[in-house]
Order: C-alpha cells, then sequence, then structure tokens
C-alpha cells in the first residue's frame, strides 16, 4: 500500500521570501498598532537589559570602591551648590570626580590631594595620591606616607554620599526591573494576541477559501492534506509573529547596543570579549545549513506519518475485516523508524551547535577575565567596568545562540506561509450566478441539452446526453457501473459545471443560478449517507434555524425514521457519532430521507438509495419514496431495478450515453440492454432464494 508523497517532500528553499512576507503581511494591517504598540514596549524591555549591566558597573566603581579616588583638600567650605564634601580636622574634603561634575575642578585644581585607604575595615587618610597601579600594597602605603586612621564618625563623613548614592541606584535598579517585568508581560500578552487573532483570521479565510471549491478541488487534493494546511501550518505561521519577528528585532537592537556600550566602555576590552565572533558566524552558518537538511527531512517523515495515520484509521473496518494489521504495521514501523533516523540527525546537529557556541563563548570570556583580571589588580581597569563586561558579553552571544532556533522557525513558517498561499491562488470554485429562485414560483422543470463532460482531459463520462423531466415526473436512470449516473446528479446539482452543452431547469441555465438558491431546491439521497457529530435532530436540520424541531419530527415521521428514533433513549436528541457509527445502514438511510424531506426540495435525486439495505428497511423507504415524490420532479438512480418499476419513465446509460428510454413494460418489451440487465438481476435474485 505505496501512497505517493510527492507533495509533502516538496521543500522551500528560500528561508525568506518578500513576496510571500508581504502577503503575510495583508493579514497584519488590522493588528498594525499593536504589533507597534508592542515593539515600543520591547523597545523598553531591551533598554533595561542594557542600562542594567552598567548600572552595576557605576555602584561598583563610583560608589563601593569610589572612596579610594583622589580627594582634594580645601582650607574652607566650598561654596559650589549641590557639591558634597567631607569635613575632618578642620578641612574640607572634596573628591575630584565630584568637583568634576560639578564643574568646580579648575577652581581647586591646586589644592593638596589626600588619598582614602580601606584596610581590615578601617579607613585611613593618607597625604597625596598614588594611583592604585603605582602604589603596591594598602598596607605599606599606610606605613611609607603615615597614613593616620579615621574614627568611624569621620570615616562616615567621607562615604555618605556614596551609600546613599547606592541605595538610590538600587531602588532604581529594582524599579527598572519590576517595570520591565510588567511591560514585558503586558508586550507578551498584546503580542501572543495579535499571533493567535492572525492565525484566527488566516484559518477562517482558508477554511471559507475550501468551503466554496468545486468538488474537482477535492478530488486532487486528499483530505489529510488539507487538515495539515489548516492546523499545523497555521501553527507554524503563529510561531512565527510570537517568538519570531518581534523578538528578532528585540534581538538585533540588543547587539547593536552591546557592542555600542561596549566599545564605549573600553575598546580594547570590548574586541577582545569579541574576539570569537568571526568562528561563531561561521559556525552560525554551517548549522543553519545543516539544520535546514535536518528540519526538512523530520517535517517529510511526520508529513508521512500523518498521512499514514489518516488513511489507516479512516479504513480500520477494512484493514481488520481482511486481517492486514500485522501488513500494514510493519509499514508503520518503517516509516516510523524513517522519522527516528531523521530526528535523531536533527538533535545530533543541535547536541553540536550548542556546545559550540558556549564553548566559544568560554573562551571569550577566558580571554576577557585573563586580559582584565591582572590590570584590574593593578588599577588599570576598574572592577566595575569588568564585570559589566562580563554581563555585556554573555549579553551579546545569548542572541546569536537564539537566532539559530527563530531561523528554524521562520523557515518553517515561511515554508508553511508558501503552500497555504498556493492553496489559496488553487482557485476551482464555480462561478455564481445572480438569478435567485423565488418561493413557490419553483416548478422542477429539468432539462439536459447535449451535455458532454469528463473528470480528466480525453475521458469522456457523458456524451451528448440530452433528455428532459417534467414538473412532477419520476426519471429512473439504470446502467451499469461507470455509465455516468451519478455524474448526473453532480452536475445538476452544480458541483462541476458541463464540458459542453447546457442544462436548464426551468428554462435558466444552472450556470446563471445563484448556486446556494438552487441547491436549496434539491433534495439528494445519496447511498453513502453522511451523518456529523452531533445529535438526531441536529442531523435533519443541519443546523439550519429555518427548520423547526415539530418541522423536523414531521418529516421523520412522514419517512418512517420515528421508528427508530422514538426507540432510542434520548430520541431526538439522542448523540451520533462520527459518520453515524452506531446506526445501521437502513438507519442512517432513513434520516437522509428525513433530512430531504425537511428541506422541502422541489426536486428530488435519489442515488441507489435502496441499495444496501434489508428487505424489512426497504419496504419502509418505498412507502416513504411515494410520499417523497408526490408532487416532486424526481430522478432515481438505482441497480436494483424492482425499485424503479413505477417510474414515469427509465434512461438506460452506457458509456456516457442514452441507449434506451420508456416505461419499466416498455422497456422490457423492447427485449434490448434493460430487458437484460433485468433478466440478470431477476436470475440472480431467483438463485438467491
Amino acid at each position: 500500500m505505496k501512497r505517493d508523497t510527492h507533495f509533502e517532500e516538496q521543500q522551500i528553499e528560500k528561508s525568506f521570501d518578500l513576496a510571500i512576507f508581504k502577503r503575510l503581511a495583508s493579514f497584519t494591517k488590522p493588528y498594525i498598532k499593536l504589533l507597534i504598540l508592542s515593539g515600543i514596549l520591547l523597545l523598553f524591555v531591551t533598554a533595561v537589559d542594557l542600562i542594567r549591566p552598567y548600572l552595576i558597573k557605576i555602584v561598583i566603581d563610583d560608589h563601593i570602591s569610589g572612596y579610594a579616588r583622589e580627594w582634594k583638600v580645601l582650607e574652607t567650605e566650598p561654596a559650589v551648590e549641590g557639591l558634597t564634601f567631607a569635613e575632618y580636622q578642620g578641612r574640607y574634603y572634596a573628591r575630584v570626580d565630584v568637583l568634576e561634575k560639578a564643574g568646580a575642578l579648575e577652581t581647586y585644581d591646586n589644592a593638596a590631594s589626600a588619598q582614602l585607604l580601606k584596610l581590615e575595615g578601617d579607613y585611613y587618610l593618607l597625604p597625596g595620591y598614588v594611583p592604585p597601579s603605582e602604589m603596591g600594597a594598602a598596607e605599606a602605603a599606610i606605613n611609607q606616607r603615615g597614613g593616620s586612621l579615621l574614627p568611624e564618625t569621620a570615616a562616615d563623613g567621607f562615604i555618605t554620599r556614596d551609600k546613599a548614592a547606592i541605595i538610590r541606584l538600587s531602588l532604581i535598579f529594582m524599579g527598572l526591573l519590576v517595570g520591565a517585568l510588567a511591560i514585558s508581560y503586558v508586550q507578551t500578552l498584546i503580542l501572543n494576541h495579535v499571533g493567535q487573532r492572525l492565525v484566527y483570521d488566516m484559518r477562517a479565510h482558508l477554511y471559507d477559501h475550501l468551503l466554496g471549491q468545486s468538488l474537482s478541488f477535492y478530488d486532487r487534493n486528499p483530505v489529510g492534506r488539507l487538515v495539515t494546511r489548516v492546523t499545523s501550518d497555521m501553527k507554524n505561521i503563529s510561531e512565527m509573529y510570537t517568538d519570531v519577528l518581534i523578538h528578532l528585532i528585540n534581538d538585533l537592537l540588543l547587539l547593536l547596543g552591546t557592542l555600542i556600550i561596549m566599545l564605549s566602555l573600553n575598546w580594547k576590552l570590548a574586541l577582545i570579549s569579541l574576539s570569537t565572533v568571526p568562528l561563531v558566524i561561521l559556525a552560525s552558518y554551517l548549522f543553519r545549513l545543516k539544520a535546514r537538511e535536518a528540519h526538512r527531512a523530520v517535517k517529510v517523515k511526520i508529513a508521512r506519518i500523518n498521512a499514514t495515520l489518516s488513511e489507516n484509521l479512516s479504513g480500520i473496518r477494512i484493514i481488520q475485516q481482511f486481517r492486514k494489521e500485522k501488513a500494514l504495521m510493519n509499514e508503520f514501523e518503517e516509516i516510523n523508524r524513517d522519522h527516528l533516523n531523521a530526528s535523531m540527525s536533527e538533535v545530533r546537529v543541535f547536541g553540536i551547535f550548542r556546545p559550540s557556541m558556549n564553548l566559544l563563548y568560554t573562551v571569550a570570556l577566558a580571554l576577557l577575565l585573563w586580559y582584565s583580571g591582572g590590570r584590574v589588580l593593578q588599577g588599570a581597569i576598574e572592577l566595575g567596568t569588568l564585570i559589566a563586561f562580563v554581563s555585556y558579553t554573555d549579553q551579546f552571544f545569548k542572541p546569536i545562540f537564539d537566532l539559530s532556533e527563530k531561523f528554524n522557525i521562520l523557515q518553517s513558517a515561511m515554508a508553511s506561509s508558501e503552500r497555504i498561499f498556493l492553496l489559496l491562488e488553487e482557485n476551482s470554485s464555480l462561478p455564481n450566478g445572480e438569478k435567485v429562485l423565488e418561493d413557490g414560483a419553483f416548478k422542477g422543470h429539468v432539462v439536459f441539452d447535449d451535455v458532454s463532460f469528463s473528470y480528466h482531459a480525453d475521458e469522456p463520462v457523458l456524451k451528448n446526453l440530452s433528455f428532459e423531466v417534467a414538473p412532477g415526473e419520476t426519471l429512473a436512470i439504470v446502467g451499469a457501473t461507470g455509465s455516468g449516473k451519478t455524474t448526473i446528479i453532480s452536475l445538476l446539482s452544480r458541483l462541476y459545471d458541463v464540458g459542453a452543452g447546457r442544462i436548464l431547469v426551468d428554462g435558466v441555465d444552472l450556470r446563471d443560478y445563484d448556486k446556494a438558491s438552487l441547491r436549496r431546491r434539491i433534495g439528494v439521497v445519496l447511498q453513502d449517507v453522511f451523518l456529523f457529530s452531533g445529535d438526531v435532530l441536529e442531523n435533519i436540520t443541519l443546523g439550519d434555524p429555518s427548520i423547526s424541531e415539530a418541522s423536523a419530527v414531521a418529516a421523520a415521521r412522514r419517512v418512517n425514521a420515528d421508528h427508530f428514533i422514538s426507540r432510542m433513549p434520548g430520541q431526538y436528541h439522542e448523540r451520533v457519532y462520527e459518520r453515524g457509527a452506531t446506526l445501521s445502514t437502513g438507519q442512517r438511510q432513513l434520516l437522509s430521507f428525513a433530512r430531504a424531506l425537511a428541506y422541502d426540495p422541489g426536486i428530488l435525486i435519489l442515488d441507489e438509495a435502496t441499495s444496501s439495505i434489508d428487505t424489512e428497511t426497504e419496504q419502509l423507504i418505498q412507502d416513504a419514496i411515494g410520499k417523497l415524490t408526490h408532487g416532486r420532479t424526481t430522478i432515481v438512480i438505482a441497480h436494483r431495478l424492482s425499485t424503479i418499476q413505477h417510474a414515469d419513465r427509465i434512461l438506460v446509460l452506457h458509456d456516457g450515453e442514452i441507449r434506451e428510454t420508456g416505461t419499466h413494460e416498455e422497456l422490457l418489451n423492447r427485449g434490448g440492454l434493460y430487458y437484460d440487465l433485468y433478466r440478470l438481476q431477476w436470475v440472480g435474485d431467483a438463485d438467491g432464494i
């Protein structure tokens, strides 16, 4: 049971297609304001991510370790507004960086310098200033330069400003984090709302498109494939909006912002931190190629699994009847194993990439610590700067790690989008006419005028077919399988359009009628009755609000369906399972008769309606047929000739052409093709008695 997987194996070669993205953007227009708002909120979150390491640097360098910077010794109290200073032993001490910010450094540039050192929890005030890189050990410097131990109250005067600044910056830091958390939550809600609404709109648009297609569309498109488009492919597009597009912008901004800040802080440390980035770019490129192949292979295999499951579970009755479980299990094992192997290949690719990225990040971090660690000890680089670079390095590599995964999501979404748009472009819906059939004006006069039709080129099913059905007349059509009987029904319901000729209803070409208006006047009872999940009443009315429960019950009684419905525990509200699995063939057909009668059609079509039922149910249906056909134009398709003996006229089809026409008696007396069919059935029935 090999199946064609060519369609599933078609893959999109481009990871990004601007034309496809423009078409996706057309669905985005109603939500563009929300997307812009989401982007603005994300900018704030990105800004917090960028400023966080810098705030830590300021706290460490300017306030936790700020006391060790150069101080100016002032003989008089400085008359600079807002300037903070310490007072000790009749002198005033102001830090150089504080004077510089206050714009007063030039005023006190010639003042003597002092230095504050910390040793075992105590603070010492030393005359003069020696850079830490030249000073050596603090204890030796204190001894050599005659540093004086500051009392606790005096020491507090020197660091009071820094304590207040640390508290203030900590509160700012906490406020930014809380604000970023809240804004990130709102931004995530907005973005996911837009993503889900987009998928909702696209799925509704696609489903509406599918509902409007002619049967020829479904002849060449398996249902399982269409279901995949509406479900899995839509999910891929949703992930692109919620996990890629906006966050991709965030990642790019984060990379650019981090790079600018690192270069502005210390370009040498920035180059060392980013020294392995070329290798990261190369590894990402190679990973993208391998990951694309592995990702495609997994998609193909899962598509084959879905197709196999859909087909086999739909045909489980036949599989069990013909004992094919083992053979199909072996086939599924092979397909499942292919998927396992493809999945493991994908895992191996990711298994190499992630550790490789971590290794390159670790190497960059090690180089940063190796170069800057000693310089921090020498005082050439401040400790806060090193800590900020460690954070920025991590912040720079993290988006690169994520970009590879976002690339896969983007690629899947582009492939899914192309498949969906190809489906939307495939428009085989029949053009709708403008003429609406008015209630009470419909007569049901049907004329086939030189009609020809074929499902495939050069394989005609109907050939120059012409016949007429008068209003209220019952016409039976018989013939061997493949003679074109069911095709006539499909054409009359305008599920297909004729290839040549025309079909008239009440003197008007079918193509000029509004399709919904026309089909509302045609009731069809098929041999293979399709019932929907729901209850009995819903399957009679098909959710039409114009059909009341009383009308549906009356229709069921007229066609004798009430006999079995009334015996059910829930009666007309009894649950019906998918395809009516718990009902017999005869019960399903009686329900289809009730459905047809409830819609009160002007033209009634019975397609093999009594071909698969028992004798008792057939008697009920024959009784119902008499009630159904009264006053209606009726076309009966039948293999069992005994059910059409009372038809007003019988057409005998053979190879898409009318070979004989007449009443049952006339055709028997003629001794032609109908006589042969009847004799074969009569002999077969006699042999079976």
